[in-house]
């Protein structure tokens, strides 16, 4: 792979442009990953006996619920919206909140992130996108093994998206590059306050033990698979309304998990818009959530999409929805 390609996002003029990687892992992080990974999982495999008449509770069910969205929107919101596209502006104490927030999802530290997800959309399903289905053809088998590198494999890649290419601005951030370096401490909170609720709530070991189970472990696998989804998924099935220059698909079985990133087609077409479900019926929580926070006076300068744009893009979508990358 050249590992020199250039992309719109940080300028093609530049006589030499910097690397789209930049090192690897060290063993015991890249270990670290296969932790992060394969723990939860097994836990969301374990889930469905042990529901099984015994092991989960309404305590359980209600810190799941509480901690998902928590977290699910920290990336949603903060991660990808904010800090990877700039959908809006906010102050230092909701950037540092948005980027907690999203680090408590246990998805990798906020630098590795937003640098993945920049070089996602500088060369989506194309050579140098970390995680396209389209990696290896479009024969059955090969889009079988493309669906396991955008799901999972990629994941499990010790290579390192170069973040001084991809992310300088968040590396010039202070805050950031704490809550970067605390991506370990923040595991620990984020499995650890579930089972410290469910303890006190229900005033035993017990309770702290099946609150850790699921709102610790099976709540972070869900996030996981829901998340990894959308690069899987969303970039093979579904509709697409919205002109972009790549696969990406709405898919809305996974709009309510996904707090609207499984509307993925629009995202793709107006990357930088806070709103990325956008016709009738099209649930996006996320938009939501900042629109509150806006209305709050809380984030500002959000860059809502206007009815002109929304029609141009829908004007010049392929009647065929676009056809797989070469």
């Amino acid at each position: 792979m050249d590992m020199t390609l250039a992309d719109p996002q940080t300028g093609t003029g530049d006589r030499a442009p910097k690397p789209i990687m930049a090192g690897a892992r060290r063993p015991a992080a890249h270990a670290a990953v296969y932790a992060f990974v394969l723990v939860p999982l097994l836990a969301l495999a374990a889930a469905v006996p042990l529901a099984w008449g015994w092991g989960l509770t309404w305590t359980d069910v209600a810190l799941t619920a509480a901690m998902y969205t928590m977290t699910c929107l920290g990336v949603t919101v903060g991660f990808h919206r904010y800090f990877t596209h700039g959908a809006f502006k906010a102050g230092r104490i909701m950037r540092i909140t948005l980027a907690v927030a999203g680090t408590l999802a246990v998805q990798g530290p906020i630098l590795h992130w937003v640098a993945d997800h920049r070089r996602h959309h500088a060369f989506s399903d194309r050579e140098g996108d970390p995680h396209s289905p389209w990696a290896y053809g479009t024969s059955p088998a090969a889009l079988a093994r493309g669906f396991w590198h955008a799901h999972l494999g990629w994941v499990l890649d010790p290579k390192l998206t170069n973040q001084e290419r991809f992310a300088p601005d968040l590396l010039a951030d202070r805050d950031m590059r704490l809550v970067h370096r605390l991506f370990g401490p923040l595991t620990m909170v984020t499995l650890a306050v579930p089972a410290l609720v469910g303890g006190l709530v229900t005033w035993s070991w017990w309770g702290a033990v099946t609150a850790f189970f699921w709102a610790g472990l099976v709540r972070v696998a869900l996030l996981h698979h829901v998340t990894w989804s959308v690069n899987s998924v969303c970039h093979i099935w579904g509709d697409r309304p919205f002109a972009s220059r790549d696969r990406s698909a709405n898919f809305w079985p996974l709009a309510i998990l996904s707090m609207g990133e499984s509307w993925h087609n629009l995202h793709h077409a107006d990357p930088t818009s806070a709103r990325h479900g956008v016709r009738r019926g099209e649930i996006d929580v996320s938009a939501r959530l900042i629109w509150v926070f806006e209305k709050l006076g809380w984030v500002h300068s959000v860059r809502w999409p206007t009815p002109e744009r929304l029609a141009r893009l829908a004007a010049s979508a392929p009647a065929t929805g676009g056809t797989p990358p070469a």
